[in-house]
């Protein structure tokens, strides 16, 4: 054989490792938008929605359609929610403890996901926003793009961060499979999109959420934070539609991106080997319960979200499954081969998407900050408010958007202590010493402020042991 042959043979076998190494183990694409409803897409239960892309994913592949971001200590809901989700950790055992310190570079980078994965042979990508996000997490990756999406940039969002995806899949190591992290800062406000977008949804014709109120009924604990202050009191159905037209087109414009990845993906023949996960690190309300942010506990509120999986050997369905992002870091583990580091709490989905369990865990509890606490099973679901000793309880199975408060019901109080019971078991579990009551609490009753007007600072309830 001469040197020519032997050259042949060299650059043959190089290539066939090469593209042994790229099939042997799965692509990762995360997508991970910013303030997305659970209902955030047409597929998910808003049919005037238009995101043929994203509702492509979810007709070929599995929706899990109970899943959540456990909570926060601070109105940014985004910070803790990415920190969990980078992690595998729960609230109060994330770097920072559920508060901003998360964003001031604690924790180990070796135990970070991106990392985890890279000593699994991946290389990693992150694109996405560098405030309110896991600094050691973010910084871990192989290639790391803090996009500035302020100012006049904000209506390109989409596009730029679609831009840097598909710049890395023309660029990266083809030797290695690849974990990609886009995290485009949309639908979060400000909304805004380029004017193809903004012009497709009239406000006229959109329905109000059907648990839409002009004002909550009580004091949540948190009632003019940021987000709250993004629309008047009492809120008014022709605000409440506006903004929701707006929501709807940056949804939109980010669906028309997304697919400009997929389509990348499917040129370059790695659509077929590549997982697609697509989710929202929290949820939002929209006028419903007369609220406008995420730092609330309703279905329709601040910890619910969407979270779509397409891919090889992902089948397609749906799974009514209780699940938290941080299940994201061991389920990715599972598909990657890699070892999952002492300390991540979550529980892979792997199993659930193979059908070798339906669930991965019997309820499911979220916090926010001091003020709220919930638990929900498959059906029922209870929500305190120890500052105010206020309780509320939902059959979510006949009252999917909990307009029927039932806690004041003499023939409900045994559900009511059982899941009281699953609530202290569950705080207990996490390392959550926030009592479900408190000695003197505060009035419930609450005024809007005036336009112009100041709020008032909240009053401080002195704490005790949970009883």
């Amino acid at each position: 054989m001469n040197r020519f042959s032997i050259l042949l043979v060299f650059v043959a076998a190089a290539g066939a490792a090469a593209r042994a190494a790229e099939t042997s183990k799965p692509n990762i694409l995360h997508i991970h938008t910013d303030d997305h409803r659970a209902d955030g897409l047409g597929a998910l239960g808003t049919p005037w929605l238009q995101t043929p892309r994203l509702d492509e994913l979810v007709r070929r592949g599995m929706v899990f359609t109970h899943c959540y971001t456990q909570g926060s200590m601070i109105g940014a809901v985004c910070l803790p929610s990415r920190t969990m989700l980078l992690t595998g950790r729960s609230l109060f055992r994330i770097p920072g403890g559920g508060g901003r310190a998360a964003a001031e570079r604690p924790g180990d980078p070796a135990t970070a996901l991106p990392r985890v994965l890279s000593a699994a042979g991946y290389e990693t990508f992150h694109a996405g926003k560098g405030g309110n996000e896991y600094k050691v997490g973010i910084e871990a990756f192989d290639h790391n793009l803090v996009m500035d999406d302020r100012g006049d940039a904000r209506a390109n969002s989409s596009q730029r961060h679609a831009d840097a995806a598909i710049e890395f899949l023309a660029k990266r190591d083809r030797q290695r499979p690849f974990y990609m992290y886009v995290a485009p800062p949309v639908p979060h406000d400000p909304r805004i999109a380029p004017p193809q977008f903004m012009t497709m949804y009239d406000p006229a014709k959109i329905p109000l959420p059907a648990a839409f109120l002009p004002v909550h009924p009580w004091d949540n604990g948190d009632m003019t934070v940021r987000d709250e202050k993004l629309a008047p009191w009492p809120r008014t159905p022709e605000d409440t539609k506006r903004q929701l037209a707006d929501y709807y087109a940056c949804i939109t414009c980010l669906d028309h991106h997304v697919g400009r990845i997929l389509d990348a993906l499917k040129k370059r023949g790695r659509l077929d080997n590549t997982i697609i996960v697509f989710t929202g690190d929290n949820g939002l309300s929209l006028g419903e319960h007369g609220l406008f942010g995420k730092q609330n506990l309703y279905e329709f509120g601040g910890m619910h979200v969407p979270l779509v999986m397409a891919g090889p050997r992902i089948p397609q369905g749906k799974s009514e499954a209780l699940v938290y992002l941080m299940d994201l870091f061991p389920t990715f583990c599972d598909f990657a081969g890699a070892a999952v580091p002492a300390g991540v709490e979550g529980r892979s989905l792997k199993p659930i998407v193979e059908g070798r369990q339906d669930q991965v865990r019997d309820v499911l509890y979220t916090a926010y900050q001091n003020c709220q606490r919930a638990i929900r099973d498959g059906r029922w679901k209870l929500i305190r408010y120890p500052l105010v000793d206020k309780t509320q309880l939902f059959d979510l199975q006949s009252d999917p958007h909990e307009l029927h408060n039932l806690a004041d019901k003499p023939e409900q109080a045994g559900k009511i202590a059982e899941l009281t019971a699953l609530l202290e078991r569950e705080q207990q579990r996490y390392g959550d010493a926030a009592p479900l009551r408190v000695p003197d609490p505060k009035p419930a009753e609450w005024t809007p402020p005036k336009p112009g007007e100041e709020p008032k600072p909240k009053a401080k309830a002195k704490r005790k042991q949970r009883v």
